[in-house]
């Protein structure tokens, strides 16, 4: 074949691929008669693969297999949230056959993890607004059999409220290879000196909890956390009294020692500008710091846009369309008439995302705000639904 004529075909290809973001729409029946339409690439399928929770968040898988999934019931200050198995996984139907509450009457948990000691036991990590606790865990167990949960970190839970753009009683943990844990903390305001360093952070502790300390800060409010290839990557809101259009939504590959910028910098269209124009809300005048030395992010989304969980799908995943690339959740804003968001997207360093599954907001009305997601195979993968309280399996056909 001579070469010329393979490198058009490359290219082509190439092409062709790049145009294939047209998303077909799939109707989907839900419990008690309700129909809504998402739309997604051509190949794909979606299934309610479970229903009848409520503000169903964050994924993990335990060490016996089993899928894990937080419910914080509402979106007030709350302790009626749980974490539920989903469990009895049908194939064919792409549906759980049975949704265990593992625990309930929880404060606001937003993530759990699990990790396997040198000595061969497993916990289970569970992230709540005022503290971080674990629990031995038995595999197969459908209630904790260890009754006494140790406390191995607290955080500061007062600031939660509207007013001061601080709604962030969410912590989301991680766990690295090498078994170092990470929690993050979001800010207690819009835009303000924190009292507290843990505020606007993420921390780096050991499984224990011994050997506390701040791994990166000067992010308003980092949700989405995970660690992979190497590298521990987030999801982070930014503040909200720029305007409509600024600033980014932005996803790091984080480092550590970093001062990310919040409240002084902030980021728009991949470049970061130092914030001249503070909240009216700001408790007190903030200390500027250089917003040259702030490094711009791996990828960002639109403002208001509320970027939550992400997975990574290697090159071993069936189909171009995600292969090597990140998928994200963008919640959508709080305000739907800014339409920001509503959406998950495809995230490829250097690229502009684009979408890859829409339609959660249709005109004025919301019928569904994706928040985390997670690789089964290579094939599939799982996203919760916190407005409908809906896990969904999307497959390749």
């Amino acid at each position: 074949m001579p070469k010329t004529f393979l490198i058009a075909v490359i290219v082509f290809a190439s092409l062709s691929v790049s145009a294939q973001r047209r998303l077909i729409p799939n109707k989907i029946e839900l419990a008690g008669g309700k129909r809504i339409t998402l739309n997604l690439p051509p190949g794909y399928e979606i299934v309610p693969a479970a229903q009848g929770l409520k503000r169903v968040r964050f994924f993990a898988k335990a060490p016996d297999g089993r899928i894990f999934v937080t419910d914080m019931h509402d979106l007030t200050d709350n302790e009626k949230g749980a974490v539920y198995i989903l469990d009895e996984f049908d194939p064919k139907s792409g549906r759980f056959g049975k949704v265990i509450p593992y625990m309930t009457r929880l404060r606001n948990p937003n993530s759990v993890q699990f990790y396997t000691d040198s000595d061969g036991q497993s916990w289970i990590y569970l992230a709540e607004t005022d503290k971080l606790t674990r629990r031995k865990y038995t595999a197969g167990e459908t209630k904790p059999t260890d009754q006494k949960p140790q406390t191995i970190a607290t955080f500061p839970d007062y600031g939660l409220s509207y007013k001061y753009g601080g709604w962030h009683l969410t912590r989301t943990i991680a766990f690295a290879p090498n078994g170092k844990l990470y929690v993050s903390v979001g800010s207690s305001c819009n835009a303000c000196e924190e009292k507290e360093s843990v505020r606007a952070a993420v921390l780096e502790m050991n499984p224990d909890g011994s050997g506390s300390r701040i791994f990166v800060k000067g992010l308003r409010n980092a949700v989405g956390l995970k660690w992979m290839q190497g590298n521990l990557f987030a999801t982070n809101q930014g503040s909200d009294h720029l305007g409509l259009s600024k600033p980014d939504e932005t996803f790091y590959a984080l480092r550590d020692g970093t001062d990310y910028g919040w409240p002084s910098c902030y980021q728009s269209n991949g470049r970061v500008f130092a914030d001249r124009t503070p909240a009216s809300n700001l408790k007190k005048p903030t200390k500027p710091r250089p917003c040259s030395k702030v490094p711009a992010s791996y990828a960002y989304f639109p403002a208001h846009s509320s970027a939550l969980g992400f997975d990574y799908f290697d090159s071993e995943f069936a189909g171009v369309d995600l292969r090597e690339s990140f998928l994200a959740s963008l919640h959508g804003s709080t305000d739907k008439r800014l339409a920001k968001g509503y959406r998950i997207v495809r995230v490829r360093k250097g690229k502009t995302p684009v979408d890859f599954i829409s339609g959660f907001l249709q005109g004025r009305s919301v019928v569904g705000r994706p928040c985390d997601i997670m690789k089964l195979d290579d094939r599939s993968f799982l996203f919760t639904d916190d407005f409908g309280g809906v896990v969904y399996l999307v497959r390749k056909k």
